[in-house]
C-alpha cells in the first residue's frame, strides 16, 4: 500500500539530547474508545503525552511529532541497558480500545499501514530488530500494549522486528534469558514472563515458564546474539 501521512501537530514534545541515537521503535495501542479521542488527548497540552505517529483502524496515518523531536510516549522505561527511552525512540500509537475498553484484533488495513510506516522509519534510523518493541516490553509492570492480539509475527515476516524459529539449543533459566533479551531484572519473574509472552508467545499469557515459553525465550535470546 502507498503510505500517506497526515500532519496533525501536537505541542507535546521537546528537544532530544544531543548525540543520542534514535535506535528504538516503540509500538503502543491507544487504549481509548476511539481514535478521535486518542488523537485529541495526544494533542492536549494539559495531558503532557504524545507520540510521533497514530495509525487508525482504517489505515490512516497521522504524524503528531517530527521524528527529530522527543515525543512523550514511553514514560518510565528500560530496554537492553537503556533507560528513559523517550530520548532515543520513535513512538507509534495504534488505535485499539485496549484491555479496558473492549480489546479486539487489529484490522488488516491497520496492520498493513503499521508495517509500511515502520519500514519507512527504518530507512531513516539504524534501529536493530530487537529494539522494535512493545510498550509492555519496556514498562512490563505498568503496560500491556499493544497486547497479545497484535501481529508481531506478521510484521517480522515483512522485515520489522524479530520473530525467530524455535531454539535448537536446550533452553536456559528464565530470568537469565529475559535479562539477555533486554528486560528489567528488578521485577517479579511472572510480570516479566507475561510481558515476554504478550510479544513472543501470545497463545499463552500467564507468566508461567512452561516448556514452550522457555523455548521461545531461548530462541529470542539466541537471535539477539546474547
Amino acid at each position: 500500500m502507498s503510505l500517506r501521512v497526515r500532519d496533525t501537530p501536537s505541542p507535546n514534545h521537546d528537544d532530544r539530547e544531543d548525540g543520542l541515537p534514535i535506535d528504538v521503535l516503540v509500538l503502543h495501542y491507544t487504549g481509548m474508545r476511539t481514535g478521535v479521542e486518542a488523537i485529541a488527548r495526544l494533542r492536549d497540552p494539559a495531558a503532557r503525552v504524545s507520540a510521533h505517529y497514530v495509525v487508525e483502524e482504517d489505515g490512516a496515518v497521522f504524524r503528531l511529532v517530527p521524528e527529530m523531536r522527543r515525543a512523550w510516549h514511553a514514560g518510565v522505561s528500560h530496554w537492553r541497558g537503556m533507560d528513559a527511552l523517550n530520548g532515543r525512540s520513535i513512538g507509534i500509537e495504534i488505535v485499539n480500545p485496549g484491555h479496558d475498553w473492549g480489546y479486539r484484533p487489529f484490522p488488516a488495513l491497520q496492520m498493513a499501514a503499521v508495517c509500511d510506516l515502520c519500514l519507512d522509519i527504518l530507512t531513516r534510523h539504524p534501529i536493530p530488530a530487537i529494539n522494535v518493541v512493545a510498550h509492555s516490553d519496556i514498562a512490563p509492570d505498568r503496560k500491556q500494549d499493544p497486547g497479545e492480539l497484535f501481529d508481531w509475527e506478521g510484521l517480522a515476516a515483512n522485515g520489522v522486528g524479530l520473530w525467530p524459529a524455535e531454539a535448537a539449543a536446550p533452553a536456559g533459566e528464565a530470568a537469565a534469558l529475559l535479562a539477555a533479551i533486554g528486560y528489567r531484572t528488578d521485577l517479579p519473574l511472572d510480570v516479566l514472563l507475561a510481558a515476554f509472552q504478550r510479544h513472543w508467545r501470545p497463545a499463552r499469557v500467564d507468566g508461567v515458564a512452561d516448556a514452550g515459553t522457555l523455548a521461545r525465550l531461548a530462541a529470542v535470546a539466541a537471535a539477539t546474539g546474547a
